[in-house]
């Protein structure tokens, strides 16, 4: 959520994945999904920067993106490739384990 302030000073969350547009006439104008209008006074840039820092902070916390340059390598989803246990197997034991992904050979 990112805090906003309505023009008479009342200050408000806004959750930043319900809004559509945001405009800048003389007033700051944000247009949420539902078709509500929110006056704040806060500008443009402000309100981007402040949901780019909201989404930073997700991502932060989730451990999706690893620190430095390291999110550029392509990490390899454990899931698709076999364990170290799974090479010791026999091939019986391994079409018990796997019956749906065996290829027929």
């Amino acid at each position: 959520m990112i805090l906003v302030t309505r023009l008479d000073r009342q200050t408000m969350f806004l959750n930043p994945d319900h809004i559509v547009s945001v405009e800048e006439t003389p007033d700051t104008v944000i247009t949420l999904f539902n078709g509500h209008h929110i006056l704040v006074r806060e500008h443009c840039q402000v309100i981007l920067n402040r949901i780019i820092a909201f989404r930073s902070r997700i991502l932060r916390r989730s451990g999706a993106v690893p620190n430095g340059h390291a999110y550029l390598r392509r990490q390899r989803n454990s899931r698709y490739h076999r364990s170290e246990s799974e090479h010791f197997l026999t091939d019986d034991t391994k079409a018990t384990l796997h019956p749906l992904h065996r290829q027929d050979t």
